[in-house]
This record gives structure tokens, C-alpha cells and sequence, in this order.
């Protein structure tokens, strides 16, 4: 009878073990089937973007063998929220909301990427070059009579998002170290940056606040205008600013994010791929130096000062 009892009793263990073990092994593979969710912020909002992005998530779902579904940031303060929530798990993030994501310990870059490099001094590309930092450009009309920064005061500016790092927080910082009071300047935010660029050609605003090599990455976008003639750069900053950041959340395992690296390294080795990448104006990619981004946060400190 003992013995019965034993059998019986092992003969549960048995079953009990092979059912927790089934349910367990269920539940890992529904997690690594769940889609990861992929973030980033568009140049512009002109609604061409979803569908530019549709190739991203073909991409990397099957680089990476699994479903991936990419959203599109309303703006650089969505994004650090998304990843802040852990709704997304894969930010493509500019520098300043990387920075705000690293600080809630939201987000760890895994790359940084490689931009086209400019001749400071004629604004235009610098063949085969390229750079893991950029500029930020005060843009005004070519017959403006604005100068300088300090002829700013007084005028209308448009800028991007205050987490923006060129198109707000780099130039504020300048300003307000040359002693320029940034009261005295009129700021109007906008959502992206063609729409600050004919802001300026319709004489709305009279400056900008954007990136090193803004006419020549949205020259296509003017079809009935030269912006090369049409707008000249006041003023580059002295800071440099790190590319955007290749984001992860902190938690994901180790074989995921050396895919996720895999992918992106060499999206540049097919024209699918380089496609892809002119979204952000990417040239490549690199491992990530969080020590760079250390700046951005010195800088956003001075401007909301």
C-alpha cells in the first residue's frame, strides 16, 4: 500500500513538473514573440514618413527573426516617455532626448551614428567624410542683415522642441554664455524642420535654430528654391553635439542587443539598407561612447538656466 501510495504520489511530482515546465517554456516563447517595438523622430511631419519607416520594420524583423512593429515620435519629449514606460524597446534617439532616457535610466545606447561631415566654411559635404559629432546653425534669409547673435536680439526665431539639442538647447547655452539676455529674443516653437525653413523664406520668422547642413539635406525638399542662395549660416556652435544615439532598455538580454548591433552595422552594405538609413541622414554606425553625451547634458543645463 506504501508503496502504491509512492508511486501514485511520484507519478503527480511527474506530471506537476512536466506541467509547470511546459507553461513555463510557453510563456518564454510568447515573450520572444511579442513584437519589439521600435521609436524614433521624424525630420519632418508631412505624413511620408510612416511609410518611409514600413522598410525599417521589414528590415530588422528579419535581421532580428521575429515580428517588429516602428512608431513614429510626435516629439522628442514622446519618445523619452515611450521609453521611460517601456513601451518601446528600441529608441533611434536624438542626443538630448537620449540624455533625458539615460537619466531615468530608461535607455543605454548601444551605437552611435555616423553623419556626412561639412566644410565649416562653405557648408557644403565633405566627400568620403564622416563624423560622429555635428553642429548646430543659425539660419536667416541670404539678404538678412543679421549678422551675428548678438543682432538677433529683438528678432523672431524659430526653433525645434527645448530638447532639441541644435535646434534649442545648443544655441540658448552659446547665447547665454556671450551674455546675450534670450529674454530679449521673440522664440516661436515649430514642429519640424521644413516647416522652419519656409517660415524664414515667407519672412514669418527672421532666424532658425537647426543643424550643420540643413540646406543641403532638405535641398530636395525646396524644388523652387536654391537654399544654398537662398539662406547663409550667422553662426555655428562651438560645442560639438554626438550623433543620435542607437537606445536599448537597460533590461534586454545580451543576445538580443548584439542582433540588434549586428542589423544595424551592416544596414549599410545593401541599397535597402542605405535607404533606410537616409531617414536619419545616417552614414553608418559605431559603438557608443556614453562619456560624449556627457556635454549634452552640460549644455542643457545652461539653457534652462
Amino acid at each position: 500500500m506504501k508503496n502504491l501510495f509512492r508511486n501514485m504520489l511520484l507519478g503527480l511530482t511527474l506530471v506537476f513538473c512536466l506541467v509547470v515546465g511546459t507553461t513555463s517554456s510557453q510563456v518564454l516563447h510568447a515573450e520572444d514573440q511579442k513584437p519589439l517595438q521600435v521609436q524614433f523622430v521624424p525630420t519632418n511631419n508631412d505624413g511620408s514618413m510612416e511609410a518611409k519607416a514600413k522598410p525599417l520594420g521589414e528590415y530588422l524583423s528579419k535581421k532580428l527573426g521575429r515580428e517588429v512593429k516602428v512608431t513614429l515620435a510626435t516629439d522628442y519629449s514622446t519618445i523619452v516617455q515611450a521609453m521611460s514606460s517601456g513601451q518601446v524597446d528600441l529608441g533611434i534617439m536624438p542626443p538630448a532626448a537620449y540624455v533625458q532616457a539615460r537619466n531615468l535610466n530608461a535607455a543605454e545606447a548601444i551605437l552611435t551614428s555616423e553623419l556626412g561631415k561639412f566644410d565649416p566654411e562653405t557648408g557644403l559635404p565633405l566627400e568620403g567624410e564622416t563624423t560622429g559629432t555635428f553642429k548646430a546653425e543659425v539660419l536667416v534669409k541670404a539678404d538678412s542683415e543679421i549678422e551675428t547673435l548678438e543682432d538677433l536680439v529683438g528678432k523672431r526665431i524659430a526653433t525645434l522642441s527645448p530638447a532639441s539639442a541644435s535646434g534649442f538647447i545648443y544655441p540658448i547655452a552659446e547665447m547665454k554664455e556671450k551674455g546675450i539676455d534670450v529674454k530679449d529674443l521673440t522664440l516661436t516653437t515649430v514642429n519640424d524642420i521644413p516647416s522652419m525653413i519656409t517660415s524664414i523664406l515667407n519672412g514669418q520668422q527672421d532666424a532658425m535654430f537647426s543643424f550643420q547642413g540643413t540646406r543641403i539635406v532638405f535641398g530636395k525638399a525646396f524644388p523652387d528654391n536654391d537654399l544654398m542662395k537662398d539662406l547663409k549660416v550667422i553662426y555655428l556652435s562651438e560645442g560639438d553635439i554626438p550623433n543620435d544615439a542607437i537606445a536599448v532598455q537597460p533590461s534586454m538580454d545580451d543576445e538580443l542587443r548584439e542582433k540588434i548591433k549586428e542589423a544595424f552595422l551592416t544596414m549599410g552594405d545593401t541599397e535597402e539598407g542605405q535607404e533606410i538609413m537616409s531617414l536619419w541622414s545616417h552614414i553608418g554606425y559605431t559603438e557608443a561612447d556614453e562619456a560624449a553625451y556627457d556635454t549634452v547634458e552640460d549644455y542643457t543645463k545652461i539653457a534652462a538656466e
